[in-house]
């Protein structure tokens, strides 16, 4: 009976000892650093962009490693949420220009990016922060996309895999929330429709001012009879056939002057050029559904403006394109190829 019980005990002894070692394997001491948990999003820039250098984690806080991923994309394509979240700061750093999100304790960053959004905005993954700027630390144009947890910087690439947490939705929630994300996605689709791996100018005229929608020209500059007010009158624009919900883009460089409901033209935009080829130019755009710019923000070409619309005295979705050349309204013939 001796020999039994010590035999059982010393067998007890073991199973513990085992379990011990398991246990000790499987959680990480006390006071040990925990690898914060990064819900999925997606890419920064449209389709699945080419990682020119990866994320390479630094032995310590302060040693030598690339905090964050690079990503090839051309000026001026339009740089996207990849969290949903806050923005934190949008401005300058040490000269270059800088975007930043907060999701909980994460913090995204991107650079260098012509803001769109201002420091308090809530914005959604997917959703424009602005465009890609000159300024990068690349030898070819890219973006600098980073994650940090804190001080602790993190591979901005894991947002791209599955949450490592899941997010539960009371049942009387889930069509309100599924009808939300369906809208995000499409205003994204259509925020970043026909960039492929980045904007690609459509042909503009001689004076490098770009296409700023699709769609055939639907109805010129010069007199006719209004569709809604049945009176002869001068059309002073030219009408661009597009469809709601696609992309108006700054055809040039400029400051936005004005942006807001404008009576007949709907929601409209100027935006000053300044002086081209000798002549100070001003362009409008008017009717879209909604703009992601606001009055004094610098804009660069191929920079998201808005989406077109049906605003205003309006039959359907088209972009009415307006030009000033010297103070004058002009045909936007005489300035663009359309």
């Amino acid at each position: 009976m001796r020999t039994t019980a010590a035999g059982r005990a010393a067998l007890v002894t073991a199973v513990l000892l085992v379990l011990a070692a398991l246990l000790g394997r499987a959680q990480p001491a006390a006071g040990a650093p925990r690898e914060p948990a990064v819900p999925g999003g997606g890419w920064p820039l449209a389709g699945a962009p080419r990682v020119l250098r990866p994320f390479e984690a630094p032995a310590h806080r302060y040693g030598p490693g690339h905090r964050g991923a690079d990503l090839a994309a051309r000026v001026g394509t339009p740089v996207l949420a990849a969290l949903p979240g806050r923005v934190a700061f949008a401005g300058l750093v040490a000269g270059r220009d800088v975007v930043s999100v907060d999701t909980g304790g994460l913090r995204t960053t991107y650079e260098p990016v012509a803001a769109q959004v201002v420091a308090g905005d809530v914005v959604a993954a997917g959703d424009p922060l602005g465009v890609l700027t000159t300024g990068s630390h690349c030898r070819e144009p890219c973006l600098h996309w980073g994650l940090r947890s804190g001080e602790d910087y993190l591979d901005p690439l894991r947002t791209l895999r599955a949450g490592d947490g899941v997010a539960l939705v009371a049942a009387d929630r889930r069509a309100g929330v599924a009808e939300a994300a369906a809208e995000r996605a499409r205003l994204g689709e259509a925020s970043t429709a026909g960039l492929g791996a980045g904007w690609v100018a459509l042909p503009g005229g001689a004076h490098g001012f770009a296409r700023p929608a699709a769609g055939a020209v639907t109805s010129p500059f010069g007199l006719r009879l209004h569709p809604v007010l049945h009176v002869w009158k001068l059309h002073d624009g030219t009408d661009l056939g597009a469809a709601c919900g696609s992309p108006v883009r700054a055809p040039a460089d400029g400051v936005v002057t004005a942006v807001g409901p404008a009576g007949g033209y709907g929601n409209r935009l100027l935006l000053e050029h300044g002086r081209v080829d000798g002549v100070a130019v001003r362009t409008g755009y008017n009717h879209a559904s909604r703009y992601v710019v606001r009055p004094g923000q610098r804009v660069v070409r191929g920079q998201l403006l808005g989406q077109v619309g049906s605003t205003g005295y309006s039959t359907g979705c088209h972009l009415h394109l307006q030009v000033w050349l010297g103070g004058r309204l002009a045909d936007p013939r005489r300035w663009f190829t359309l």
